[in-house]
């Protein structure tokens, strides 16, 4: 092994006590010292330099232990802003965040089903409008896109919903901005965010499934997220759940994402309007302009059986793909998210049956599955996360 070189060291020991500040908040510099054990003069120096990059800060005296009252330090959360996207396929959404997780302004650019080069101008038109609404200075910019993505060189080798392809957005970002970028897979994205503002419980390992108008899952292991050898883990969407010809938007017949995405959900809400003219969907689906998720949800609470037992039924071919991530990985903590996770707790009871029903019984024991709790914002927190473990090292 090769002996670090002084600048790794004081960039290791630069991060830890900065992760300390972050973590602890409100401590000073000899508890620094006794919680990383370094020598109290390094850490006075690093304090001072990060004092000068305004990211750290005093913020009063603490109490007396028998001689002089310590200064306590805390990280500045107003130091700097997080410029965070999420280019979902139907709609971008933007955030500027603070170094605590908190979102500030928002801004939202429906995308029309544009693709290509207009639909990188659209992501260029919402990182514009977000640098002028804030003096702050941008730490970093984080991304969390559809498609396969190479985490590494942030280079975008597939997203068909937006017709890109080996786009390197990351390069011609950081050549636009001159700021640092951070892409990454939404679902990845999503499942670091919960990891780190959401469900996470200080744990290591997650899976987040993401169900949208896509389903793909985002694995984080040991607190980082996972690439897998071709940067593509996780898409369950495209993996066949049903014998017959139901044909998926890739080429082939039977995909999950036929069964169980809100796609899936809009047209087995169509057949029930067809097939029951008196039920209360087709009663609530008379008067809109057109079949909407949020209209399946009203008809679903109201107490429409057809609509309940199509949920169910989504629920277990969910449950299926949640099952095998769970016998494959043994990870404990399963997060369901997207569009189809509004449909709450009866849709996590067909999913856990079916998952008790196909996994062994210790490990469906232990396997915990939850709703997000981030909402919509979880790609966003998710990017947000990126940023800090990246360019901080601080989550």
């Amino acid at each position: 092994m090769k002996k670090a070189t002084r600048q790794q060291t004081k960039t290791h020991n630069t991060r830890l006590v900065l992760k300390t500040i972050y973590e602890n908040g409100n401590i000073s510099r000899a508890d620094i010292a006794r919680t990383t054990r370094l020598t109290r003069p390094t850490v006075s120096t690093i304090v001072a330099d990060l004092m000068a990059e305004d990211l750290v800060t005093e913020v009063g005296q603490g109490p007396s232990a028998g001689g002089k009252r310590p200064t306590l330090l805390a990280v500045d959360h107003d130091a700097y802003r997080l410029l965070c996207v999420d280019l979902g396929a139907q709609e971008f959404r933007g955030a500027l965040i603070d170094l605590q997780g908190e979102i500030g302004q928002r801004l939202y650019l429906p995308t029309n089903n544009q693709k290509g080069e207009t639909a990188l101008q659209l992501v260029y038109q919402m990182i514009d409008n977000l640098m002028e609404v804030t003096p702050l200075p941008i730490l970093g910019i984080g991304i969390g896109t559809p498609g396969i993505i190479d985490t590494h060189e942030g280079i975008i080798y597939e997203a068909v919903n937006l017709g890109w392809r080996d786009l390197p957005l990351q390069t011609l970002l950081q050549a636009r901005y001159d700021l640092p970028v951070h892409l990454a897979n939404d679902s990845q994205a999503a499942a670091l965010g919960e990891l780190v503002f959401g469900h996470g419980d200080k744990a290591s390992n997650m899976v987040l499934v993401k169900v949208g108008s896509g389903i793909s899952a985002g694995i984080v292991l040991h607190g980082r997220i996972f690439a897998g050898d071709n940067f593509s883990p996780g898409e369950i969407g495209h993996q066949t759940v049903l014998n017959g010809n139901k044909p998926c938007t890739c080429g082939r017949q039977g995909c999950l994402e036929t069964v169980a995405s809100s796609r899936a959900v809009l047209e087995g809400a169509a057949a029930i309007i067809q097939s029951q003219p008196d039920s209360i969907l087709a009663q609530l689906a008379t008067n809109a302009p057109e079949l909407t998720l949020d209209l399946v949800l009203q008809a679903f609470a109201a107490g429409d059986t057809a609509v309940q037992s199509l949920i169910a039924e989504v629920g277990k071919y969910l449950g299926t793909a949640v099952a095998n991530l769970a016998s494959i990985l043994n990870i404990q903590h399963m997060i369901i998210g997207g569009q189809v996770a509004r449909f709450g707790e009866p849709l996590l009871a067909a999913i856990r049956h079916e998952v008790n029903q196909q996994v062994l019984g210790r490990i469906a024991e232990n396997t915990h599955i939850e709703l997000n709790s981030l909402g919509s914002d979880m790609v966003i927190m998710g990017a947000a996360a990126m940023v800090l473990s990246r360019e901080l090292g601080v989550v």
